[in-house]
């Protein structure tokens, strides 16, 4: 059976490949120095500071080995791009700015693919309710988000590339 292909568009992807880079050849260097340094402290059993470091290394490996099976299995999401305000629609890499009938708020969300995801910086999964409901809308149209336990209507307000 195939695995399963990490959807993700083409700016997260690069967004991976920096990070891994930077463990690579920044981090990694780093922790081994430390390895090193606590090494040369004499008694492993009794030094915190090796059992620290040695610690560290795991994470550090593991997030680059969670990077790169992530990268190796990664489908590229097309991020559309419309010419004429009028043509717009809301697609994977549009930032769109929303208006919740529920709250009377506006609120702006970049739409990405799910490993990309982070609502804390207003990044939303594809595969989300909300952007469900707005995917191929244009300014100005109404939407329900649905699939939750209370639904609300949206309206799209703002769609930029």
């Amino acid at each position: 059976m195939a695995a399963k292909k990490n959807l993700m568009t083409e700016s997260g992807k690069k967004e991976l490949e920096k990070e891994l880079k930077y463990l690579i050849d920044v981090r990694r260097p780093e922790i081994i120095k430390q390895i090193q340094e606590a090494r040369e402290q004499g008694d492993l059993s009794e030094n915190a500071d090796y059992d620290a470091a040695k610690n560290f290394q795991a994470q550090i490996e593991s997030r680059i080995k969670e990077i790169q099976n992530i990268l190796n299995n990664t489908k590229i999401i097309k991020e559309e791009k419309s010419s004429g305000s009028n043509e717009k629609k809301v697609h994977v890499g549009a930032t769109v700015t929303i208006k919740d009938y529920s709250d009377g708020e506006s609120h702006t969300y970049k739409i990405v693919g799910p490993i990309e995801s982070d609502p804390s910086q207003n990044k939303i999964s594809n595969e989300c309710p909300l952007a469900k409901c707005i995917m191929g809308k244009k300014v100005g149209e109404e939407s329900y988000v649905k699939g939750i336990d209370h639904p609300y209507k949206v309206k799209v307000v703002d769609i930029t590339n």
